[in-house]
Parts: C-alpha cells; sequence; structure tokens
C-alpha cells in the first residue's frame, strides 16, 4: 500500500466535454411524467413555465452526449477536474485488503457537488434573464445559517421553507411554526413562485433527468482516472437523496457495464430516516409537496411525507429520481438503508484517517464502502471500492458536534408513517 498514488488528477485538456445522457443505453425506457391534471404525458410545452427551453431539450433528449457550452467549461474548470484519492489510511486502518477510492467533489467553491448542475442551471436561465431566489428548508436554514450567509454572498435572496411568501408556506406556518420543512414543500413554493410569474423559472438541485445529466461529469472525470492507475471498480457506492450525485458518480460507469466492459456492483445508500428506495412503492406520485408538479413514476414515501430533521438534509426527500428508480426497477443497481449513527461513526474514521471531514450526505456512502472493505478483510477478496465523497461538512459543524456529545439518535421510520402518507398518493 505504501507506494500506492494517493491523489489521481486530470489535466484541464482532460476534462470531458461533453455529459452523458444513460436513457439511449437502457434496455427499457423510463416512464414519462403525466400531466397533473389530463395524466396524460407531459410534452415541452407542460415545461416551459418551469425551464428554460434549453433545459426542457436536456430533459427529453435522446441523445447519448450533450456537449457542455464553452461559458459553462470555464466556470467549471475553476475547480475541475476535480481529484480523485486513493482512501491508502483508512485501507490501512480497516486493515481490508480493498482498495478504496473516492471522488472528491468538495473541491468546489460552494464545497460540494451541486455546481456541477447549478452553473449550468444559471448560464442557462440567466440568458433569459433570471434572477436567483432560493427556497431552504427550514431544518437546513436553522441548522446550517452559514449556507444561507453563501448564497447571499453570491447575489441570492433566501427564504426559510415553509416562507411567509407562498400561500402554501404560509397555510403549514399557520399549523406549525416551527415547521422542519421538507425538500417537497420547497419545491412547491418555487414551483408555486415560477407558476405564477411568466418571467420567473424554476431550478432545482436533483431529481430530474437534466439535473443527473449535468452531474454525470463526476463519474467521466472517474473513469479517466482510474483507467491512469489500471484499477477496475467490483462495487460502486453513493448517497442517495434524489439521485443527482449518485447517477453522476455511476451512469457513465452503468454504460461501461451495459456495454460488458466491466461488472461492477451498483449500491444506492439512503438514510433508514428516509428510505425511498429500500421502504418506498414504485408509483406516479407529485414530485412536490403540493402536488403542483408532474406526477413522476418513482419510489415515493408519498408527497405528504415529511422526514425527521436527521442532518443530512440533503438526503430528505420523499422520492427518488425517477432515472435512479427506474434503474433500480431494471436490477441494474441495489439499495440499502444506514441509520445515522453508524455513517457518523465512519465519518470519523475517515477523517481521522483522509483529513477530510464528509458533509452528512455522503457519509452514507463512506458507511457503506467501510461495510464493504471490513467484508473484504474477512473474505481476503481484493476488491476496488469506489464511491464519491460529493461534499465536505464545514459548514456542518453542529451535526458532528452532536453525535461527539453522544446526542445523536438513530431514526427509523415506522411503516404506520408510510402509511399514512401513501394513502395521499394518487391511484391511476
Amino acid at each position: 500500500m505504501g507506494d500506492a498514488p494517493h491523489k489521481i488528477l486530470l489535466d484541464e485538456s482532460e476534462m470531458p466535454t461533453a455529459w452523458y445522457n444513460v436513457i439511449p443505453d437502457l434496455p427499457a425506457p423510463p416512464p414519462p411524467p403525466l400531466h397533473p391534471g389530463t395524466h396524460e404525458p407531459v410534452g415541452p410545452d407542460d415545461l416551459a413555465p418551469l425551464f428554460p427551453m434549453a433545459l426542457i431539450e436536456q430533459e427529453v433528449t435522446g441523445e447519448r452526449y450533450v456537449d457542455i457550452p464553452g461559458e459553462v467549461l470555464d466556470v467549471y474548470r475553476i475547480w475541475r477536474p476535480s481529484p480523485l484519492f486513493r482512501a491508502t489510511r483508512l485501507e490501512r486502518e480497516l486493515g481490508t485488503p480493498a482498495r478504496i477510492y473516492y471522488k472528491y467533489e468538495g473541491v468546489s467553491p460552494a464545497g460540494s457537488h451541486k455546481p456541477n448542475t447549478s452553473v449550468p442551471q444559471a448560464f442557462y436561465n440567466h440568458r433569459e434573464g433570471m434572477e436567483c431566489e432560493v427556497w431552504q428548508v427550514a431544518a437546513s436554514y436553522r441548522s446550517k445559517p452559514y449556507r444561507r450567509t453563501m448564497m447571499e454572498i453570491w447575489g441570492a435572496t433566501v427564504h426559510s421553507s415553509p416562507s411567509e411568501v407562498t400561500e402554501f408556506g404560509r397555510s403549514l406556518l399557520a399549523e406549525d411554526p416551527n415547521h422542519p420543512g421538507s425538500l417537497g414543500i420547497a419545491i412547491s413554493e418555487a414551483v408555486a413562485m415560477a407558476v405564477a410569474d411568466p418571467a420567473t423559472r424554476y431550478a432545482l438541485g436533483s431529481v430530474l433527468n437534466h439535473v443527473l445529466l449535468h452531474q454525470t461529469i463526476i463519474g467521466e472525470e472517474a473513469l479517466l482516472q482510474l483507467a491512469k492507475v489500471g484499477d477496475v471498480p467490483d462495487v460502486l457506492v453513493g448517497c442517495t437523496g434524489g439521485g443527482s450525485n449518485f447517477g453522476g458518480l455511476a451512469f457513465p460507469f452503468l454504460r461501461e457495464k451495459l456495454a460488458g466492459k466491466m461488472n461492477p456492483t451498483i449500491r444506492c445508500v439512503e438514510p433508514a430516516a428516509c428510505p425511498s428506495l429500500t421502504k418506498g412503492e414504485y408509483r406516479y406520485d407529485f414530485g412536490d409537496t403540493a402536488g403542483m408538479t408532474p406526477l413522476m413514476k418513482m419510489h415515493t414515501l408519498g408527497h405528504g411525507f415529511i422526514p425527521d430533521a436527521i442532518h443530512a438534509g440533503g438526503l430528505r426527500y420523499h422520492g427518488m429520481s425517477p432515472l435512479v428508480s427506474h434503474i433500480y426497477e431494471l436490477g441494474l443497481a441495489e439499495a440499502i438503508a444506514i441509520p445515522q449513527r453508524e455513517c457518523f461513526a465512519g465519518a470519523l474514521t475517515f477523517a481521522r484517517t483522509e483529513g477530510i471531514v464528509p458533509a452528512p450526505e455522503p457519509t452514507h456512502a463512506i458507511a457503506a464502502a467501510i461495510r464493504e472493505a471490513l467484508a473484504c478483510k474477512e473474505s481476503g477478496e481484493e476488491k476496488v471500492i469506489l464511491t464519491a465523497l460529493c461534499g465536505h461538512g464545514h459548514l456542518d459543524m453542529a451535526a458532528y458536534e452532536q453525535y461527539l456529545s453522544g446526542e445523536m439518535v438513530d431514526l427509523d421510520l415506522s411503516d404506520d408513517a408510510i402509511a399514512a402518507a401513501m394513502a395521499e398518493v394518487p391511484v391511476l
């Protein structure tokens, strides 16, 4: 292990110049989104009030590759290509024969993978003259105040969701002034503002096809980096909330798997408190809590489900990306759910060996990678494990304080809570 390269880099000239669309390579196409009123497949005109036409075209494209605009590439080059690390110190600590690699997206200015899609979305919206207004889930707004400050530094107006700005937000606050919010509620509020104003559009950080498309630069780079050291993953693990980070890493490797060039096990890892893949149903449901978005075929806990305020706020979504859900249904990926204390225990081991404090979301993937590495220790298998460390935890110290103090508890989702939320899902 001592002579193994710890950091694998690409030159700027090696950075991919196209995003990858996995849909043409799948054995069956995903079910289409449906209009919430007519239940007919949604067309580009139905999406025009929400998104710029360039993003609508990317959402429905049948092309395998979509060129990244030069202006977007110029911004990407501020931090991309991002490094791929081999976790040699973690391997040594675990005493495993496995080789563990992690693609580190915490080098972006925001400290996470999100700019991979926010930059192109800002680019396409700015061409139509849009400004930026943000609805941030209340639980995150309160527990991670410096995230809000960063957004305001970069020029955004930020609202705690549910907010007093929309009728739906006001109705929820009237019931509970300390409502924790959810990604579904924040989506409802942002969509309501977009629909009400012809000059306003909606941008989101996960779930939809065009968002996952933008994130595939992660996996495309990782493929090139692993090739430099002659390794191919046996197991790929990624945290999943809405699916963008997972899809961004996994889809290029899935392309290679479907082409017969490699055969990795591809594993989604979600919170035990919000297990849409492992406990949800594969149904048509709304992407937001108020029922304003198109109906999407996805693994869902019910659009009315409000997850507990766990620290992995980015994974607190009632549904899974329709594309990730479809791939899971096809048997091309598997899923597990892990409680947050095991995740934070893994994060401490990772931080004390690799030196990087992970954001709460990728601690799920780290915990799964550690499980796999320890299984290799028992079996003696020299597997190659790949994961995405999708962000650092420098703005999440409150979560680590709670874990270190012994105050953190595991929250498991009951079948009764799922049944209550699923009762509101439309029957088609």
